[in-house]
């Protein structure tokens, strides 16, 4: 009898290797994150950009004449003031012609977006100032400052304007720069709006720091608003003997002296 074997080896067969998994697209994900990025960033860019401040062209030597800055705050609610105060930029370059260079700088959309060059012809500055409308905003008088003390020659910052949303210690220290560089601020304070009176004291403080002052702002009286802009231009150029000496025949004169005067 054949003894038969009681078992039978049978061969292992080949494991099948599992499924590979799908590949992950890596790639992909590398670029969705890579856009994103460059979206993020793209916006940041555009939103400093929006937010630049103007300043006027850069210059090329000293200048000829003496230089005001004749500064605007036009904010959404300040269109009236905007309006009466377009009317009469012409004043400050009329009342000397040829003898003092105007910059028109304004605020708005929280901030400056217009910072011109240096003039005396004032159809330039009429024109300049007419093609200007008011943007919702917080107020961006520092940066105006700021710029002016960039520019040589300035002897006036004359800003109207009825509030003040900035930081009050740095205003302290630009003022202060201008009063040492000797750049007067002048305010032209409208407080139409009764909130607007709360900031009073610390135009004054500023201005005060400067050698300036602060007047008050009536945008009915535009023919009140051209005699004290006229009188500004002459302190811009001649300072106070030249203000005093004209005194009889410019009417703002008078005005601007007496609250000169009430700097200490």
């Amino acid at each position: 009898m054949t003894d038969k074997p009681n078992f039978i080896l049978i061969p292992n067969e080949a494991v099948p290797s599992a499924p590979p998994a799908p590949a992950r697209n890596d790639g992909a994900l590398v670029r969705l994150r890579t856009m994103a990025t460059t979206a993020a960033t793209s916006a940041a860019t555009a939103l400093r950009s929006a937010l630049r401040h103007a300043e006027p062209p850069a210059d090329t030597g000293t200048p000829v004449r003496p230089r005001l800055v004749f500064a605007v705050d036009a904010t959404a609610s300040r269109e009236p003031a905007w309006a009466a105060a377009r009317q009469v930029t012409d004043s400050l370059v009329k009342a000397l012609p040829g003898e003092l260079d105007v910059a028109l700088a304004v605020h708005g959309g929280s901030r400056v977006h217009t910072f011109s060059a240096f003039t005396d012809n004032a159809a330039t500055l009429r024109d300049r100032a007419a093609g200007v409308a008011c943007q919702a905003g917080m107020t961006r008088l520092l940066p105006i400052l700021s710029a002016s003390l960039k520019q040589p020659g300035v002897r006036v910052v004359i800003y109207i304007g009825d509030v003040f949303e900035e930081s009050v210690l740095q205003g302290r220290r630009l003022a202060d720069a201008m009063g040492a560089q000797g750049t007067r601020l002048i305010v032209l304070h409208d407080t139409a709006d009764p909130t607007a009176r709360r900031d009073a004291e610390v135009f004054w403080d500023l201005a005060k720091r400067t050698g300036g002052c602060v007047l008050r702002f009536d945008a009915s009286a535009s023919g009140r608003l051209r005699d004290l802009l006229s009188a500004v231009a002459v302190y811009a150029v001649g300072g106070e003997k030249l203000l005093r000496a004209r005194r009889h025949d410019l009417p703002g004169a008078v005005a601007l002296l007496e609250h000169l005067d009430q700097r200490t």
